[in-house]
């Protein structure tokens, strides 16, 4: 049972009135688990997931749990998200071919969820302020398969000075007070006080701010957060369009049967919401009726705000120029050996105008656009392709799960029995012959890991910190991403 707080109730008792109790009922009522199907792998049907149901909005959403250990989890053919919280990809909706930024994109569900509307093409940028979670960013980037997308640990004023009017749409899934989720996030509950919305509406203005920095004139930008306070929704909303009035509110589509609301423009008026007057003086400006709320007493997800803005065409363009990312020859012993490899392991294998980057002994196939990165804190460069070792090219875990099986060589379909074998880090031993060299162990028709064939025996290189034991009925579950 959740216990919420005193002025919490108070608070929502006052604005939503007799829906106040229905409100507070789907607090006491089961938790709705969600994913997302891939579609960037090659076999995107589920192996070892149960469907319990499409998501009424998008055609990737499934109702249902995932396993931490299953094959579908494993090889990224799933995403664990909340429903609600795939509503917000789905508004932004970008073309294949555009500059992409995803703000505070940690921990990776929407960042994923748009890599596949771009389908492997253009430039998604996907940001977290701290560099832990940067890394499980990365991580899930990698394990979908995305080649696209550069992981960066910015803080917004860091990347707007270096990427102004960059963008052709921003994500802005904003850090927020969390209403949204108390009946999964106990921490939410207890770190809630009278005053904490307004806290994270100040932090919200900063952050937007710098986001509409990087905003090319005529570009889109999705604000969301996971909360229902009206200082963090419609007031920010508000605020955002008194301050920039080159930005008009689009309408956003709420599928029939999807339960999805209209905002509230009487909540834009702070007065009203605190309760210092009985009627608000925004409540004409119907405008704000085109963002989306999700209440969780209404639909089958937690609480969510969304709002779809559009800057001007005549937007005035900076005079700064950016610089693009300065090409890297590799030295001749490096680039006959990544030669011998691509020939010796892969099919028809293109870079389609991509750059090679090198990091230390590390190679990084960078996307197409991709700007100077020198002054940044990069985390992850488009498709990591391996490293560079003694007279030898070792693939990277990125590289098994990005590309389709038939862009290789050899690969090997592991059976049930072999599955438990190389999760656990064990040799395989194959029913069929190989030539020496790199092998692609599958599963399910994708890829999950590497393998050297020596011998008539595999040689396991799947990473050490993913190994596990695979257990009769493992119900390891994954909590949801947002």
């Amino acid at each position: 049972m959740v216990k919420l707080p005193e002025d919490f109730k108070i608070k929502y008792e006052r604005l939503l009135g007799k829906e106040s109790h229905a409100f507070f009922q789907a607090f006491e009522q089961p938790i709705q688990k969600g994913y997302r199907i891939n579609p960037l792998k090659s076999n995107a049907n589920l192996s070892d997931t149960i469907d319990e149901g499409q998501v009424p909005y998008g055609k990737w959403g499934h109702f249902g749990q995932v396993f931490g250990h299953s094959i579908d989890h494993v090889t990224g053919v799933v995403y664990s998200q909340e429903p609600s919280a795939q509503f917000v990809a789905e508004v932004l909706h970008p073309n294949p071919g555009e500059r992409v930024l995803d703000l505070a994109a940690a921990p990776g569900g929407k960042s994923t969820h748009l890599a596949a509307f771009m389908q492997q093409d253009g430039l998604l940028w996907s940001n977290e302020i701290f560099m832990s979670r940067a890394k499980i960013l990365s991580e899930n980037i990698e394990r979908i398969g995305v080649q696209n997308a550069i992981v960066s640990s910015q803080t917004p004023a860091e990347l707007s000075q270096q990427l102004p009017q960059f963008f052709d749409k921003i994500l802005l899934d904003a850090p927020c007070s969390g209403e949204g989720m108390f009946r999964k996030n106990a921490i939410a509950v207890t770190q809630w006080h009278h005053d904490f919305p307004q806290e994270l509406a100040d932090l919200q203005q900063e952050i937007l701010r710098e986001a509409v920095k990087m905003l090319r004139p005529g570009g889109e930008l999705v604000y969301s957060t996971c909360t229902f306070s009206p200082e963090e929704d419609e007031q920010m909303i508000a605020w955002l369009l008194q301050e920039y009035p080159d930005f008009t509110v689009e309408t956003i589509a709420k599928t029939s049967g999807s339960h999805i609301s209209d905002g509230h423009p009487e909540w834009a008026d702070k007065q009203y919401t605190d309760g210092v007057t009985t009627e608000s003086r925004t409540a004409t400006q119907i405008e704000l009726k085109k963002t989306a709320r999700l209440w969780p007493q209404k639909m089958n997800g937690e609480g969510h705000f969304v709002a779809k803005l559009k800057l001007s065409e005549h937007a005035i363009p900076t005079p700064q120029t950016i610089q693009n990312l300065k090409p890297q020859v590799l030295d001749r012993d490096r680039q006959e050996i990544l030669n011998a490899f691509i020939e010796e392991t892969m099919r028809d294998f293109s870079v389609s105008g991509r750059q090679w980057v090198l990091f230390g002994e590390r190679l990084y196939l960078a996307p197409n656009d991709t700007p100077d990165i020198s002054k940044m804190k990069i985390v992850r460069l488009g498709l990591e392709m391996g490293t560079f070792k003694k007279k030898r090219f070792e693939p990277a875990h990125a590289l098994a799960l990005a590309l389709h099986p038939k862009q290789f060589k050899q690969y090997y379909e592991l059976s049930h029995d072999d599955w438990a074998k190389f999760v656990h880090g064990d040799v395989i031993r194959p029913d069929s012959r190989f030539e020496k060299g790199w092998i692609l162990l599958i599963a399910h028709g994708n890829g999950v890991g590497w393998g050297r064939y020596v011998d008539g025996q595999i040689k396991n290189f799947f990473p050490k910190g993913l190994r596990f034991v695979v257990k009769p009925n493992d119900n390891t579950l994954l909590n949801d991403n947002y």
